[in-house]
């Protein structure tokens, strides 16, 4: 079992990304069983699931995960984030399966800094809330601190 964590965002939550390493990605190629073709044909009449459509879908998204994830493993990756799939066909009953994503480096955030929303204590009134004059407007958004996935 791999100890490499998947995000398909751009971060991962509750890690600071130290170092972007690479693009990773892993597919797969697969062809549709002909006898579970027939039987497909057959289930789109009356309507319903087409279950070894599913666990074919199933089967080659691992694969690739699989696939990439020994990839990511190689570069010394402890996460892969931005994970996208995409599928194509590839020739009349076969299409391909692909997973990408950027291999990065990460150290977990101390609690205290993976805390990214404080709600307001309740024992504020509401008029501290929101400004009253125009010269007590909120700080610009520049002055704000910015999420950095990268560092």
């Amino acid at each position: 079992m791999s100890n490499i964590q998947l995000s398909n965002l751009e971060h991962l939550p509750n890690y600071q990304i130290t170092e972007r390493l690479d693009v990773v990605y892993g597919s797969t190629v697969r062809s549709k069983h002909v006898g579970k073709d027939l039987f497909a044909g057959l289930k789109n009449i009356v309507g319903g699931e087409l279950t070894a459509y599913t666990e074919l879908l199933d089967e080659s998204r691992q694969q690739a995960i699989d696939r990439m994830i020994v990839k990511a493993e190689a570069l010394g990756a402890d996460a892969v984030v931005g994970l996208r799939f995409s599928t194509s066909s590839i020739a009349q009953g076969a299409a391909e399966l692909f997973v990408y994503g950027t291999a990065v480096k990460v150290v977990a955030l101390q609690q205290q800094q993976a805390t990214h929303y404080q709600p307001p204590s309740a024992h504020h009134d509401q008029a501290s809330q929101y400004p009253s004059a125009p010269d007590q407007a909120p700080a610009p958004a520049e002055d704000l601190p910015r999420f950095n996935p990268f560092g």
